[in-house]
């Protein structure tokens, strides 16, 4: 599977804020099915043993439709969700957007009932600075 364009970036800006990446893909099988999530993380909390787990799936939304994109972005992000449940519950999947594009695209209503109602988790990163400027 082709790396998203900015696949680097939010690779950068992860480890930058403290994340060991863990699996570049993650791959994974449930029922005969295979998945392939961009990356996979871990971040060892203080003193506890156990750290948080995540999966990130890296979306552009450079194409000629932000919809078309969204509806390719959710249907991965529910699937990808869903073998995580069966397989590593603890583990939390985020949708990597762009900072402009959740400054725009991501604020119409549309787009802001459907984030609220699937649960998306969004993790917000900025190109230039190859931070994660948000996590939501």
């Amino acid at each position: 599977m082709a790396k998203d364009r900015f696949h680097n970036i939010v690779r950068n800006a992860l480890e930058k804020d403290g994340w060991n990446i863990t699996a570049d893909p993650y791959e994974i099988n449930v029922d005969d099915v295979d998945f392939e999530i961009d990356l996979a993380a871990e971040q060892l909390l203080g003193a506890e043993r156990e750290g948080r787990k995540i999966a990130v799936e890296i979306k552009s939304f450079i194409s000629p439709s932000n919809v078309s994109e969204f509806h390719t972005a959710l249907g991965q992000f529910l699937n990808y969700r869903d073998a995580l449940d069966k397989i590593e519950p603890d583990r939390l999947l985020y949708l990597a957007v762009r900072l402009p594009v959740y400054e725009t695209f991501f604020q119409r209503k549309f787009i802001i009932s459907a984030v609220e109602k699937y649960q998306l988790r969004l993790m917000i990163y900025d190109v230039e600075q190859e931070i994660i400027s948000q996590w939501l």
